[in-house]
């Protein structure tokens, strides 16, 4: 699996961070010169069907080796990195045959620690590939594309694996929410996909958040502070108000499970106004559309009570739990479970507390589970993946096209 390893750390050395800002797709034109390397290498493997569109969308397949029908499936992996911290000049640490205790990143100035990050104390005797300290590794989701090849590759070289057509397609812009936007499902060919964007050995997720952007918008008047009495209203004291109403006890760091949030995540505060942006999310479609008219009966209460100044709320839709498009398919779940248990793999059926491109081609009618890549700890700087749980991903993928060219 070496050939794993080496694509993993070759595709991290590429800055591929997409830009919520930009207008275009791919949100940034470095996504692009990823996209064009990934094309080369399919096309070099003999893949058919080979195809980089404007918008920096990858698509492959590799043709079946059945002589019956056997249902087309596809695997799915974003090319991009989240926001959070820097992806450029990425520098992976190996970590062989991890002992326990902290790990120094970089030149110790960072460390992952089990007393953070329990999850490491299941991980002895694993072999590690962490960051450096400086920036996010990238496995989110460069290990999914790797993982993907690598089990291509792996049905090439065993032509003994019975397996149908196997549709790979490699999108931008995921950790911005635009990552299926002109993904053209027709195109892709695939009667149901995977994504390979998980987390630790056995995820496998068919539920997500429903999602919704919020943005607050306090509204105040700026003069100068010499002579501001009775003139000055300043936004960020509306601001401050408009959190304090918020419930200190759905955020992100007090949730788990299928608990929903309120999660603000930036701000750009001045005198005049200060906007608020807000993440909304929840499983349940219902306590969603509660969660939102809370915010807006905020907003209408707050202003009752300014003397000057004034708050509007903004919400906009993102995308919608995939659990309803992919239970009348549930034998691509079980698909994936016999998979997993063919590999010594428990499966973990969990929700996923966040969203992939899979919940929004769920509902463009290519339903579009989700599954582990190994990774944890992602969109940050101490993001890491255990190589055991990469070959654990291939492993599963190769299962997987195994198992669905069995006559029925």
């Amino acid at each position: 699996m070496n050939q794993l390893v080496d694509r993993f750390m070759r595709y991290v050395a590429f800055d591929t961070q997409s830009d919520s800002e930009s207008t275009t797709t791919p949100s940034t034109s470095k996504q692009l010169t990823f996209a064009q390397f990934l094309r080369d290498e399919l096309t070099s493997m003999g893949l058919a069907d080979v195809s980089l569109d404007e918008n920096g969308y990858l698509m492959a397949r590799l043709p079946s080796n059945v002589v019956h029908s056997v249902p087309a499936i596809g695997f799915i992996a974003h090319m991009d990195t989240a926001m959070d911290a820097s992806g450029a000049n990425v520098k992976p640490q190996l970590v062989e045959n991890y002992q326990g205790g902290e790990i120094a990143l970089g030149n110790g100035e960072q460390f992952l620690s089990p007393s953070q990050y329990p999850d490491l104390n299941k991980l002895l005797g694993h072999d590690l590939i962490t960051t450096d300290g400086s920036t996010l590794l990238g496995a989110d989701n460069k290990a999914g594309i790797a993982e993907i090849i690598t089990a291509i590759a792996t049905l090439q070289a065993n032509p003994s694996i019975p397996h149908g057509d196997i549709c790979i397609g490699f999108t931008p812009d995921e950790e911005i929410g635009r990552g299926a936007n002109f993904f053209d499902v027709k195109k892709f060919g695939a009667e149901w996909a995977y994504t390979i964007d998980g987390g630790p050995v056995g995820e496998l997720e068919f539920e997500n958040f429903n999602a919704s952007t919020a943005t607050v918008i306090c509204h105040g008047n700026n003069v100068h502070p010499g002579s501001a009495k009775d003139k000055m209203v300043n936004s960020m004291t509306i601001a401050g108000k408009f959190i304090s109403r918020m419930p200190k006890t759905e955020t992100p760091e007090c949730t788990e499970g299928y608990e929903g949030f309120y999660h603000l995540k930036s701000m750009i505060p001045a005198v005049a106004t200060t906007e608020l942006s807000y993440i909304v999310r929840d499983f349940d479609l219902d306590k969603m559309t509660e969660r939102k008219q809370f915010m807006l009966d905020q907003a209408a209460q707050l202003n009752e009570e300014l003397e000057k100044g004034s708050v509007e709320v903004q919400i906009t839709d993102s995308y919608f739990n995939m659990r309803e498009k992919v239970i009348p398919h549930m034998h691509i779940i079980d698909v994936a479970k016999q998979a997993m248990f063919a590999c010594d793999i428990e499966p973990m059926i969990k929700p996923i507390r966040g969203g992939t491109d899979g919940a929004r081609l769920s509902f463009m009618g290519l339903p579009c589970p989700n599954i582990f890549t190994g990774g944890y700890n992602f969109h940050g700087i101490h993001e890491f993946i255990t190589i055991d749980g990469m070959k654990q991903a291939v492993d599963v993928i190769v299962k997987i096209a195994e198992l669905t060219s069995e006559k029925k």
